[in-house]
């Protein structure tokens, strides 16, 4: 056979067809083409539409055990938090029980107590309103500025609580806003008792120990002060009405060369985050002024002793 007449193509078997070059430029020209379809008309749209709705039996199944896991285990999860809150209840309320129990029978004993003593009942102080606007300008001081003044009747050195005890002091009164001095201020005092002992004693402002402090000051080296001890107003100064949670005892310093214990208390009373408080009116103006002298009685009693 000449050799012109020989087919030179090779067999089909051999054939590679077109260049993986060729494939890798078509392949991406389609894909980006596919991209900017999707992406200006929303082409596939229909396609992910049509998978969605053929695969979400199979996501469903999928996801069938990993829902019963999380509601077991929430249920089982919820079910001890739920006794354990039973449990709290119960509690509380056996304590909340007795200690109503306490109250009536100590209500009723002080009642018994003033009518066989014939005193008269504790000071009822009128209360006001308030709110906290801002903290003063003063950065080396801790006072407040509420929005109750002379306008509403406010007056001088009338006291300042929040829902857990005594906040302060109103040391300033304006037309419409008062300041009020915390009781943790440095330059503060209040005169207290404590609830286990009944000992007295006057707590100061004092920032030495951290931010919001106070500190027992002139209680005796040798003191029955503990840490936990409740401090209420005394009601001896005649402003705090008596019986008002005022701080906490949190750690006693005792020295042997020391006369006076170190005594640092924490204030019960929101001081630095307090927004609504309750201003009463002082105790002074409720105290019924003190009886004046029978100068002409004390006279004659002097004529008939010479």
């Amino acid at each position: 056979m000449p050799l012109g007449t020989l087919d030179r193509d090779p067999p089909p078997f051999f054939r590679q067809g077109p260049s993986a070059l060729s494939k890798l430029a078509v392949c991406s020209a389609l894909a980006f083409f596919l991209m900017v379809a999707d992406a200006r008309f929303k082409v596939m749209q229909p396609l992910r539409v049509a998978l969605a709705t053929v695969l979400y039996p199979a996501q469903w199944l999928a996801l069938r055990p990993v829902l019963l896991y999380q509601g077991a285990s929430q249920y089982f999860s919820s079910l001890s938090a739920a006794q354990s809150a039973q449990e709290d209840v119960i509690k509380k309320h056996s304590l909340q029980s007795q200690r109503a129990n306490q109250v009536e029978q100590l209500s009723l004993e002080n009642a018994r107590l003033r009518k066989l003593l014939g005193l008269r009942e504790r000071l009822q102080s009128p209360a006001k309103a308030a709110q906290v606007l801002y903290d003063a300008a003063d950065p080396y001081s801790r006072k407040v500025i509420i929005d109750k003044g002379m306008a509403d009747h406010v007056e001088l050195g009338s006291p300042v609580l929040d829902e857990l005890g005594v906040l302060g002091q109103v040391t300033r009164v304006y037309p419409l806003v008062s300041e009020v001095t915390l009781i943790t201020d440095r330059d503060h005092a209040i005169p207290v008792l404590n609830t286990r002992t009944g000992a007295r004693g006057v707590a100061y402002g004092d920032v030495s120990l951290h931010a919001d402090a106070m500190e027992l000051r002139f209680m005796a080296a040798n003191a029955d002060v503990a840490a936990g001890d409740l401090l209420t107003t005394s009601g001896v100064d005649g402003v705090y009405p008596p019986g008002l949670p005022v701080a906490r005892v949190e750690t006693i310093e005792r020295r042997v060369d020391a006369v006076f214990a170190r005594i640092y208390c924490v204030p019960l009373a929101m001081v630095s985050g307090a927004g609504h408080v309750v201003v009463l009116d002082a105790a002074t103006t409720q105290i019924p002024p003190r009886p004046a002298p029978d100068l002409p009685t004390a006279v004659s009693r002097r004529g008939a002793g010479k």
